[in-house]
């Protein structure tokens, strides 16, 4: 089945930690991303939900966290999302090699392919990031990390990695129920290539004969795509439910709409919408200040408080505001 809408790209990652402010720590701090917004975990609201991207959160540039205290760590093998790749200028590979070292930052020495240079790391709980030098991304990333020049920020999402046991049927369902382009083979996978703009747009996937992963402190919850409106979602899911393939009704997640599904390797995929973005409930200037919470849950603020850890978020760098 061919489908008849596609992605435009990568909204969101969602991943899993253990310790919120070890998270806000590493993310802001370490990476320079911005933390964009402070809420819960709609459907288990005593965990943090915790979002980072760029000056606005704008979608493409999007990592996530449900931080879960005393979750056991997690396991990478076949049925998950392994990596998660960002962009950065090629000419800031270097300064970003040396702040990890001087961080003592888990990281690895960049490596060249045929197409890239990636700088792979693992965060506090052991998730996996990767830093690519790619060309050309006109994305102005966050300025978060006072010690670097606005040319080394990370601009936003450049890839993500599914790991499965079995290739055929996962690329089967990329390229054709969800429309991607089939991109270069190598020697143990495939990319694909969503629409739109080359920023945000890769999903390569690998095969491993691996155990299978278990998803924990550590390791990639699912990830999104973009579709720019809620009109385009509601025709993917209608899709969907055509080709037999399960999925949510429409969910109201507040800064977008949200449906989600199994791709037959197991991740978790979501399809989230462009809109309205992260600025329907605080200003911009106050992204990520307060914990904000969407109205079916405000009633129960108090209790919703009571129950989560404190958190110290970093104020807004003067020279971003």
């Amino acid at each position: 089945m061919n489908s008849s809408v596609a992605p435009h790209g990568l909204h969101h990652v969602t991943a899993i930690a253990e310790d919120p402010q070890r998270n806000v720590d590493f993310y802001t701090t370490v990476l320079g991303l911005r933390l964009v917004k402070r809420t819960v975990n709609f459907d288990a609201p005593d965990t943090y939900h915790l979002y980072y991207g760029d000056t606005s959160g704008r979608p493409s540039t999007l990592l996530t966290f449900f931080p879960w205290p005393g979750v056991p760590k997690g396991r990478q093998g076949t049925g998950l999302t392994t990596a998660t790749a960002f962009s950065v200028p090629p000419e800031s590979m270097g300064w970003w090699q040396e702040r990890l070292r001087s961080l003592k930052v888990d990281a690895d020495a960049p490596v060249a392919t045929s197409n890239e240079e990636i700088l792979r790391l693992r965060d506090p709980d052991g998730l996996v990031i990767e830093l690519v030098a790619s060309e050309g991304d006109g994305r102005s990333g966050w300025d978060g990390v006072a010690a670097s020049p606005s040319d080394n920020a990370i601009r936003g999402l450049f890839s993500v990695t599914m790991t499965e046991q079995m290739l055929d049927p996962t690329a089967e369902m990329l390229a054709g129920m969800l429309g991607m382009s089939h991109g270069q083979d190598t020697s143990d996978g495939s990319r694909f290539v969503m629409s739109g703009s080359a920023e945000g747009t890769a999903v390569d996937v690998k095969a491993s004969r691996s155990s299978r992963g278990l998803q924990a402190a550590g390791t990639v919850h699912h990830i999104a795509f973009r579709a720019p409106d809620g009109e385009t979602q509601a025709k993917w899911r209608e899709e969907l439910m055509d080709a037999g393939v399960p999925v949510t009704e429409i969910l109201d997640r507040q800064y977008f709409t949200s449906i989600y599904f199994r791709e037959p390797g197991g991740v978790l995929l979501e399809i989230a919408t462009d809109q309205p973005g992260f600025t329907v409930d605080e200003p911009l200037l106050e992204l990520g200040q307060h914990l904000k919470l969407p109205p079916w849950l405000e009633p129960n603020r108090d209790q919703i408080e009571g129950a989560l850890p404190s958190l110290r978020v970093p104020p807004v760098p003067q020279s971003n505001t």
